[in-house]
């Protein structure tokens, strides 16, 4: 039951459950049900990952990942160093530039993405704008030019609703970053020609590596228009005009971690038991109706999404409406919405919770499949009572 505090400036008393597992980090985040540091004893480590078992680890995540996201044949997946960050990049670099662009910015990354397109490649683009929670006008993208979109906003708890606004025929290219929708969402592959995600999101794996998928229509991008540009060894997929077949083979362009593949099979052989990706969906969903039937009946917290339709089930950002809270001046509503978070940090229930350092102040609760229901259960009534303790102490 959510109890609420009072107009009075009296805290709550602290609640008596508490989250088994505190992390709810948006990034790494937490790690899949029962995992222990013994999940990686038989981690590949000493050899090199260039040798037929290293090769075949490699490989293997590769085809777990695209077997559980229903990937269709002809695409090819690779893994590549830099995170997703390093994927979404690879494709920019690599793909654009025989076409104008059209680039969706309604977070921070997306933003990043719409930033490099402009002011670091140069190109003949559009950028559609959207504010926190919000997601530009579908209906004005032109997808006869190059579409570069976020399919989930990481830092603003705003997604794209379905498949619908992409046409199912488009001249350009759609390059879609789905690191916090890949293994919680569907993904709509026969709409997309690049897909991006890494393993330290929805599965909870470790840092630093990143999953690049292309379609075939991608592929033929990358084979018939060599990128324009001079490219660093670590973004290059075609050589002498073909693509590098190996790196959707498990020959990785530098030396990953081979600790970090054992964590990654690891997470995904737990989503394969755990029901594939249907189970996994349904465990995100199930995050964010808590979260839900909560907020209706709070007093001082919304959605950062408002439009239900729109609103993520992983990355689940709220904002604070309370009176109190909307009476303060800008830097000392961050000050109030930081200091919820450090009492909910400082108690050990909620680790890194947040808004990211360009949101709106107010909080980010990671809501993806390895997180259990009733952790996020067991965490609400924090939520209530450091907002009471953080009340008292700004407008008692």
């Amino acid at each position: 039951m959510t109890v609420t505090a009072s107009p009075a400036s009296t805290p709550l008393r602290k609640p008596d459950t508490r989250p088994a597992n505190p992390n709810f980090s948006s990034g790494p985040c937490a790690k899949r049900p029962g995992w222990t540091i013994e999940s990686l004893s038989g981690a590949f480590l000493g050899r090199s990952h260039r040798s037929p078992e290293g090769r075949a680890r490699l490989r293997e995540v590769i085809d777990r990942s695209a077997k559980i996201l229903g990937m269709p044949a002809g695409w090819r997946l690779g893994i590549v160093p830099g995170s997703d960050t390093g994927a979404v990049e690879m494709a920019l670099w690599s793909l654009l530039g025989t076409r104008s662009v059209d680039v969706l910015a309604f977070e921070s990354f997306s933003a990043t993405w719409a930033t490099d397109i402009t002011a670091q490649l140069g190109l003949d683009a559009r950028v559609l704008k959207a504010d926190y929670g919000q997601l530009p006008d579908l209906s004005v993208v032109d997808w006869s030019r190059d579409v570069v979109l976020a399919w989930n906003g990481t830092t603003s708890g705003a997604r794209f609703p379905d498949d619908a606004a992409i046409p199912a025929q488009h001249d350009g290219l759609v390059i879609c970053d789905a690191t916090s929708a890949a293994f919680a969402m569907d993904i709509p592959w026969d709409r997309l020609d690049v897909v991006t995600w890494s393993w330290q999101k929805a599965l909870g794996g470790e840092a630093a590596h990143g999953m690049l998928a292309l379609s075939p229509r991608a592929v033929a991008r990358l084979e018939a228009y060599p990128s324009p540009r001079p490219l660093p060894k670590i973004f290059r997929l075609t050589s002498k005009g073909k693509l590098i077949e190996g790196i959707f083979r498990g020959d990785t362009i530098n030396t990953p971690s081979m600790l970090c593949v054992e964590d990654a099979i690891d997470s995904l052989k737990w989503a394969k038991e755990a029901g594939g990706l249907q189970a996994l969906k349904e465990r995100s969903q199930a995050n964010l109706a808590a979260v839900a039937k909560w907020q209706a009946s709070s007093d001082w917290a919304g959605f950062l999404a408002e439009e239900a339709g729109i609103r993520s089930g992983t990355s689940i950002c709220l904002r604070i409406t309370a009176p109190w809270f909307m009476a303060l001046d800008a830097e000392t509503q961050t000050k109030a919405a930081k200091r919820i978070a450090a009492l909910l940090n400082d108690e050990g229930v909620a680790f890194d919770i947040a808004s990211y350092r360009d949101a709106p102040p107010g909080l980010r609760i990671w809501g993806g499949a390895t997180i259990e229901l009733s952790d996020i259960e067991a965490l609400l009534p924090w939520l209530d009572w450091a907002e009471s303790v953080t009340r008292s102490e700004f407008s008692g």
